[in-house]
């Protein structure tokens, strides 16, 4: 990948690690653990050996460097004596908080924070045009506001005989060039975008299940369990960044194009978000949003709730959403009582496939009683009439007995008297959808 600028890179031969965080105002120390044990993992996939952290407990974020001077003092004692190369802070730093923590530490060490290291795990995981180009424009944007340390030297004149003068500095030029790239990367996105939504339109005849949820939730392992398709399943963060699409049958002649989308996490700033919002933009369109959680997660009430958060922002209802409380394998053989209460819900192993012909029919009732959803049924004798119905465009699922054809569509009478069929037909007859009550 041919990017103008390249994550301060955790990769390599697994570079010793510290994690730094603070537990501020007398927040519970254990929240600031568990967020610790999620960057220990970023860390992780990034290619780094965590081999210390250190949590600081103070009444409010020094301005300068986040955590006290004495406290850094350890931390760089920690560096000196356990040959430490990179320190990761769990909060955004500043530019001016970096150059002021890196000027506390030995100058071998590099300094970055959550951002940065998801930032490198995005660019070595993204392998298509499109995962490639949103990572560079996420690099772009991060890198901005903090050229003022990465390029300390770009602070004097360009120029040379003939040329002095007020001029620009080499750190404004840099930056206008950053920001006229980012606005090309946007406009590239915007094609790559009009292109997916294209190609959305062409399997638009077949409804659209969109798998979401918290990373390392499960989601592949049960999109791969789903379509029975041989996909990457890794038990790391982040562990693929394009969304990947296949056919499912959920049974009762119900067909339907599922697609994985990229994980959540907790704290991910805004402008990282942001140019990864076309990968979420599938959950938008989806006929059924399948949020999936990591029920064998200590907090995985806190992941529901995050997932829920950027749902909500999505502007994805939560009457399109079924959570799939996922990895039941993993938990004690007693049976289970904690699904969401008042959710639609449904709890299952990828692995084992305990509890996916639920998923199956609970997927395709939601998709059957969907809003604008016609059920039709033509005998079989009435051939002319079998063929008009089969021709209609937006058909859901199709069956057979001896003497009909039954179908479930999306369209209206009108559509349906233009074919030539008449609509009285239309939601006078039984569901195609039984799930064995009639």
């Amino acid at each position: 990948m041919s990017n103008s600028y390249q994550a301060e890179s955790t990769r390599g031969a697994a570079e010793r690690t510290a994690l730094v965080a603070s537990v501020v105002g007398g927040a519970p120390r254990r929240v600031v653990e568990e967020h610790l044990d999620e960057l220990e993992r970023l860390v992780d996939t990034a290619g780094g050996t965590v081999v210390a952290r250190e949590i600081q407990e103070r009444p409010a974020p020094d301005p300068a460097t986040v955590v006290g001077s004495g406290f850094l003092e350890r931390v760089a004692d920690r560096c000196r004596d356990e040959q430490i190369e990179v320190v990761v802070f769990d909060e955004d730093l500043t530019a001016s908080q970096v150059r002021n923590i890196e000027r506390s530490l030995p100058a071998n060490v590099k300094v970055l924070d959550r951002a940065a290291v998801i930032l490198d795990i995005f660019a070595q995981r993204a392998r298509s045009r499109e995962a490639q180009t949103q990572v560079e424009l996420a690099q772009l944007s991060y890198l901005l506001p903090r050229l003022t340390r990465r390029w300390r030297h770009l602070s004097r004149q360009a120029g040379g005989i003939g040329t002095r003068g007020v001029g620009e500095t080499q750190l404004e030029i840099d930056r206008r060039l950053i920001s006229r790239r980012i606005a090309q990367l946007r406009g590239k996105l915007e094609g790559i975008e009009r292109d997916r939504r294209h190609r959305r339109q062409g399997r638009s005849e077949l409804p659209a299940i969109a798998l979401v949820g918290y990373t390392n939730a499960g989601k592949s392992s049960l999109f791969r369990a789903l379509t029975r398709s041989e996909v990457l399943v890794e038990d790391r963060l982040f562990a693929t960044l394009d969304p990947r699409a296949r056919r499912v049958a959920l049974g009762d002649g119900v067909v339907a194009i599922l697609t994985d989308t990229v994980g959540f996490i907790r704290k991910l700033p805004h402008h990282l978000v942001a140019p990864f919002r076309s990968t979420l933009e599938e959950a938008t369109e989806a006929d059924l949003v399948l949020h999936v959680v990591d029920v064998a997660h200590p907090s995985w009430e806190e992941q529901l709730a995050v997932g829920d958060e950027v749902l909500e922002g999505l502007g994805v209802e939560r009457e399109r959403t079924l959570v799939v409380l996922n990895k039941i394998d993993l938990l004690p053989a007693q049976q289970p009582r904690w699904l969401p209460a008042g959710r639609a819900s449904v709890a299952v192993s990828a692995v084992t496939g305990k509890g996916l012909e639920d998923l199956s029919r609970l997927a395709r009732r939601a998709l059957l009683t969907a809003p604008g959803v016609t059920f039709l049924r033509v005998p079989l004798d009435q051939a002319d009439a079998v063929q008009r119905a089969v021709q209609l465009p937006h058909r859901l699922a199709q069956r057979f007995d001896d003497r009909t054809l039954e179908l479930a569509m999306r369209v209206n009478g009108g559509q349906l008297s233009e074919a030539g069929l008449d609509p009285f037909r239309v939601a006078a007859w039984t569901p195609i959808e039984s799930d064995g009550d009639s």
